[in-house]
C-alpha cells in the first residue's frame, strides 16, 4: 500500500505557462513557531508561486553552519570517530565535525574542531564544497575540508556531552563501515565519497 502524500493547502490564482523559465517564490508572509537560538528557529512562510498559487504553511526550519573533516594521518589512514548521536539515537561511527562561531571562518572551524574532537592537526587542508543539509526547509550549510598528513598533537577534548572513541582506518575498512551501515549520517558519508573519488581520480594509493 502506497502512503498518501499529505496535500498542502493550495488556491489557484492564474495560467502556468509550460514554456516559461522557472522563477523564484515570492515569501508573503512569515510566522514564528519556536525561537531556541543559537540552536534552532522554526517558522512557516506563506508563499506565491509563479503562477499565482499560494501555498499558506511552507515551514521552514534555521540551523547554524557546521563544519565537517575528512582528515588523513600521515600513513593515509582516515580520522573516524565512534560516537553516540541523539539524531541517530545510536552509537555510529561519524568523521569529526561541530559548528562555526559567529565570525568564525569555516577553516578556522574546521581546524579547532578537529584538534578538538581527535587531537589531531594538519596543515595541508583541501576544500571539499559547502552543502545545504535540506533543499526544501533550510537549515543550515555544512562545510566540508579534507585534511592530509595529520598528526596527533593533543588529547582529544570534545566537551562534556560527548564520549568520543577516535579510530584509525584503512580506506577498506571505510568503505566497509558505510556499506554495513555502521555510518549512516548522511554528511559524513558525503564527505568520505568525495574525498575517497578524489583519490581514486589522482591515482594517489594513501596506503
Amino acid at each position: 500500500m502506497v502512503p498518501c502524500k499529505r496535500r498542502r493547502r493550495v488556491t489557484s490564482g492564474g495560467d502556468s505557462d509550460q514554456n516559461s523559465e522557472l522563477e523564484n517564490w515570492r515569501i508573503l508572509g512569515s510566522t514564528p513557531l519556536v525561537d531556541a537560538l543559537p540552536y534552532l528557529k522554526v517558522w512557516v512562510e506563506k508563499i506565491e508561486l509563479p503562477d499565482g498559487r499560494i501555498v499558506d504553511d511552507f515551514y521552514q526550519v534555521y540551523l547554524p553552519d557546521s563544519v565537517l573533516i575528512f582528515a588523513r594521518d600521515t600513513e593515509g589512514r582516515v580520522v573516524v570517530e565512534r560516537a553516540y548521536r541523539h539524531g541517530l539515537k545510536r552509537v555510529s561511527l561519524i568523521l569529526p565535525a561541530g559548528g562555526v562561531e559567529v565570525d568564525e571562518e569555516p577553516l578556522a572551524a574546521a581546524h579547532r574542531e578537529l584538534l578538538e574532537e581527535t587531537g589531531y592537526a594538519s596543515d595541508e587542508w583541501t576544500r571539499l564544497g559547502a552543502f545545504q543539509s535540506n533543499s526544501n526547509q533550510g537549515g543550515g550549510k555544512i562545510f566540508m575540508f579534507e585534511a592530509r598528513n595529520a598528526r596527533k598533537m593533543a588529547d582529544p577534548d570534545s566537551g562534556d556531552l560527548e564520549e568520543i572513541q577516535v579510530l584509525l582506518m584503512d580506506d577498506a575498512e571505510l568503505e566497509g563501515a558505510i556499506r554495513g551501515g555502521e555510518m549512516v549520517a548522511l554528511s559524513s558519508v558525503t564527505a568520505c565519497s568525495l574525498a575517497l573519488n578524489s583519490w581514486q581520480q589522482s591515482g594517489t594509493n594513501p596506503e
